[in-house]
């Protein structure tokens, strides 16, 4: 397993920027630009993994695995060049009825949406569903890429993650992503919010 490290928003930045020519090479030889693909780990709110370059734990603490966002880990299937993955250490037992005993904490979502700001801005990409997606949304290939048969909430369902928060702003899964109340559209304008209040 990588060594994982604590580290701040403001490194996070600064990783990203890093790694932004090498991420952008990658991505372009891919024919498409960077992505951050945001997932939970379907563990504990304090067991972190090194498939992600970014774990968020249950504190809303932000360890990396890595100190090269551009090496490529396990998080996205067929997805993983030219990408970077951040994972909420939540969700163990969760199903599409109920989070379980260990959902995303309010401290989790924040720093995921600040951390989603960081990397953009490092990568110097918009924050939008085309740059930054869910798990679950690029499991179902909403952005119009498909490296693969979809497998996500609008079909097998085998990966679902971050489709709902548990939250009032995200309250209910659902298998409409242009509905306001996904974590993906949540996620995404937090971060934007965070974008445009620093």
């Amino acid at each position: 397993m990588n060594r994982m490290r604590e580290v701040t928003i403001d490194e996070l930045r600064q990783l990203a920027e890093a790694a932004r020519e090498d991420i952008w090479t990658t991505a372009r030889a891919y024919g498409r630009e960077p992505k951050i693909y945001l997932h939970w780990s379907a563990g504990h709110h304090f067991q972190k993994f090194g498939d992600y370059h970014i774990n968020i734990v249950g504190d809303g603490r932000i360890y990396v695995s890595t100190d090269n966002f551009a090496d490529v880990l396990a998080h996205t299937y067929r997805r993983n060049s030219g990408a970077v993955g951040i994972s909420l250490c939540c969700c163990a037992g969760a199903t599409t009825n109920d989070l379980g005993d260990e959902p995303p904490t309010p401290q989790q979502i924040e720093s995921m949406a600040q951390a989603i700001c960081a990397i953009a801005d490092g990568l110097w990409l918009t924050i939008d569903c085309e740059h930054v997606m869910t798990h679950g949304e690029a499991a179902d290939n909403i952005d119009g890429i498909e490296p693969h048969e979809p497998y996500g909430p609008q079909t097998t369902c085998e990966r679902w993650d971050l489709q709902f928060l548990g939250t009032d702003e995200s309250p209910a899964y659902t298998t409409d992503y242009d509905d306001p109340a996904t974590g993906g559209n949540v996620l995404r304008g937090k971060a934007n919010w965070y974008r445009q209040h620093k």
